[in-house]
């Protein structure tokens, strides 16, 4: 049997990301308890089901290819990649789920040489999933049904930027934007600000803190199917398969330049790379 194309492969993909929101769903409104991982983060039961659930479709899917989870990878389970695999983040934004706030999302994708070629995102209490890949395009599928979407050309009143709800430096942050022009900068939690990108709704999004590349990759792959970017701050192609799977601080761009000339040098201290 011949592998499914990558539009095939995300409309398969897409049922699964679904079912692991509706685990996630069924446990969002209980008592769950909130456990903390090595690095301090939080983890619930959630987070847990939700890999268990995802893992092994993902390997059915595309027998042989790798699959790196999150919760896995916590407990120390590490696949050996090469130049394909999956990357599972099973709750994203797992602070916004404790704080019952809908800003949570369920994360796969599809690297292929670095580049991140297949991406769905789903946030289950706001009712919208993005997904989107390399030759396919990038949509959103929520109550009204599915519509492309499209990175805008930022409007003359000046940029939407996006920040983190639960982690940033506002310093850095201000240091970043210093000289730009800003229309509103909004806060967002989980992969949902890399989807507000792609979808046209902000124009910028730069993480001055620490991820990982769960965290990003499928929003990564639904912007670049919108026409979007994501890159280091010496502007560079953010790429996947690093050593430890942490990534850089990066900027997600929609259809305008990364970064000016020089802005790296503005960023205080505590904001430079690997910082």
């Amino acid at each position: 049997m011949s592998e499914p194309t990558r539009k095939e492969l995300l409309e398969r993909l897409i049922p699964v990301v679904r079912a692991a929101g509706d685990v996630i769903m069924d446990i969002y409104d209980t008592d769950f308890q909130v456990q903390g991982k090595a690095d301090n983060s939080p983890v619930t039961v959630a987070d847990q089901q939700a890999e268990a659930l995802i893992v092994p479709a993902l390997q059915a899917l595309l027998p042989g290819v790798p699959v790196v989870a999150e919760e896995a990878v916590a407990a120390g389970d590490i696949p050996q990649v090469g130049d394909r695999f999956w990357l599972v983040d099973p709750l994203d934004g797992t602070r916004e789920f404790i704080n019952r706030n809908g800003e949570f999302t369920v994360n796969v994708a599809l690297i292929e040489s670095g580049q991140p070629v297949l991406g769905v995102v789903l946030a289950p209490a706001l009712g919208r999933l993005y997904a989107g890949g390399q030759g396919v395009g990038a949509f959103l599928e929520d109550a009204q049904g599915r519509c492309a979407v499209a990175c805008r050309v930022p409007p003359d009143c000046g940029l939407t930027v996006v920040a983190s709800r639960s982690h940033g430096d506002a310093e850095a942050l201000a240091a970043f934007l210093n000289g730009r022009k800003l229309a509103e900068l909004r806060n967002a939690g989980s992969s949902l600000k890399l989807c507000l990108v792609a979808h046209g709704e902000a124009d910028l999004y730069p993480r001055l803190g620490r991820t990982m590349e769960w965290d990003i990759a499928a929003g990564h792959a639904v912007l670049a199917a919108a026409g979007g970017a994501v890159n280091t701050l010496d502007g560079l192609a953010l790429l996947y398969g690093k050593p430890g799977f942490e990534n850089p601080h990066f900027v997600a761009v929609g259809l305008h330049d990364a970064l000016p000339a020089g802005a790296e040098g503005r960023l205080p201290p505590s904001a430079a790379p690997g910082a």
